[in-house]
């Protein structure tokens, strides 16, 4: 991806290293020390953290940058790159919405390590990227990139983008009332039911992502090979192969993403396409 100089967007938020609830920046020994602990006992790492800091609520800065900071002296590339990626989806969106004579509102990135508070509730790193309709940010652990890449087989600039654009689709979902209308249905239909719903909520995110990555090719952002990256990233995190992945066995009725070849084809075809209209996942249920 030719991202290097582009625009970095004004909407990050860097909360890496600050223990959630208190403002305090923790150093790697005491998070080593509290997963340590939460291992041994099974207590919740993120409780642990606040009982070793609740004696110093007011301490500062620690000595050692927190897992996920930047080395000290040394550009943060990681930040760098989100900033970046967000940027050019809000020139995406803002183009797109005008174009129907809507307003794109811009969305919130916040970056955090391992734990964070949010409107939604107590965020982890565990859980993967996320984003919150109640603040209308999303939520990233740039410790996911690494993972993407050595666990899931994903690497690359574009596979990373894509990530980042799939939760800035949901906030698009938000915008258009389509969040809403799903968190509606929910509540009054079964589970399994339930996970089809968040399966086609998810499945739109994807192709909104290729949306986004169809208008980013235009504007000379993609490379070659850079769709087939983001392609590879979306089978690699689909439902059915993490399934098997963690117990040797695939149970689509408890889907709540979607399978590898189903993120890959709406994923495309955001890409192919670079219309929004082209992501009717909910096409007969409103």
């Amino acid at each position: 991806m030719r991202w290097l100089g582009g625009r970095e967007s004004d909407q990050v938020e860097d909360q890496r290293g600050v223990l959630p609830g208190r403002g305090v920046t923790i150093g790697c020994g005491t998070i080593l020390l509290a997963l340590g602990i939460g291992w041994l006992t099974g207590a919740n790492p993120v409780q642990v953290l606040q009982l070793l800091t609740s004696s110093s609520p007011t301490q500062s800065a620690a000595p050692a940058p927190p897992p996920g900071s930047p080395p000290r002296g040394s550009e943060d590339i990681g930040k760098k790159f989100v900033s970046v990626i967000l940027a050019d989806t809000e020139d995406t969106w803002k183009s797109i919405f005008a174009a129907s004579g809507q307003t794109y509102e811009l969305p919130r990135l916040v970056l955090y390590t391992d734990a964070t508070e949010t409107a939604c509730g107590l965020g982890s790193a565990a859980q993967g990227p996320f984003y919150c309709p109640l603040d209308r940010k999303v939520y990233l652990d740039l410790s996911f990139f690494d993972e993407l890449s050595r666990r899931f087989g994903a690497p690359g600039d574009f596979a990373r983008a894509y990530v980042i654009a799939h939760e800035v689709g949901h906030h698009v979902q938000n915008l258009m009332g389509i969040e809403g209308k799903v968190r509606a249905l929910r509540e009054r239909v079964g589970e399994e039911r339930g996970n089809d719903l968040s399966v086609r909520l998810e499945l739109q995110a994807d192709c909104l992502a290729g949306v986004w990555g169809n208008h980013g090719a235009k504007r000379g952002l993609l490379e070659p090979g850079d769709a087939e990256e983001g392609l590879r990233a979306a089978a690699a995190i689909g439902d059915d192969r993490l399934q098997r992945m963690a117990t040797g066995r695939v149970q689509p009725e408890t889907f709540t993403h979607g399978s590898s070849a189903q993120r890959v084809e709406w994923l495309r075809r955001g890409l192919e396409s670079g219309d929004p209209g082209a992501c009717q996942t909910f096409a007969g249920i409103f």
